[in-house]
């Protein structure tokens, strides 16, 4: 079988991987913060899991546009990272490392998810892509312009 055909689409799953991605992120930030929907484990959240909500639902939204893609997801990923060890697998006085003993499996996904998106970008459809595009467009501009005045 040869699927080489398909990497003409990679540039566009990569966006739809970034926009799902940072969709999930951003549905636990409104549930931290705003509390809806309204959740019993979010009812009544430390100060340590507000930051975290603040975190997904700001960088969430811009993992969405595929606004500052990389810095966004290398944050993310951080924080994932912070929440498997702090609030799953360290949670009790004894650790539990397994994942689905202790309920982490999504922080890790999250965690590699966005370290993904950190080195492969937002993709072709995102503002960071239309702002590269731009950026180029008006470098190119500038160029034949200093060719048409010499």
């Amino acid at each position: 079988m040869n699927f080489s055909r398909l990497s003409v689409y990679q540039p566009y799953m990569l966006s739809l991987f970034r926009l799902v991605t940072g969709l999930l992120l951003l549905q636990y930030g409104v549930a931290k913060i705003f509390k809806f929907p309204a959740l019993s484990y979010f009812a009544n959240p430390p100060p340590l899991i507000m930051a975290a909500g603040t975190l997904e639902l700001i960088l969430g939204a811009l993992l969405v546009l595929g606004l500052f893609t990389r810095i966004v997801a290398f944050i993310l990923s951080g924080e994932m990272a912070f929440a498997y060890f702090l609030g799953h697998m360290f949670k009790s006085p004894e650790p539990v490392f397994l994942p689905l003993n202790n309920g982490g499996t999504a922080a890790i996904l999250f965690c590699f998810a966005c370290f993904y998106l950190w080195v492969a970008g937002g993709g072709a459809v995102s503002v960071d892509a239309a702002l590269e595009k731009r950026n180029k467009d008006d470098q190119f501009d500038s160029e034949n312009l200093q060719q048409v005045a010499k």
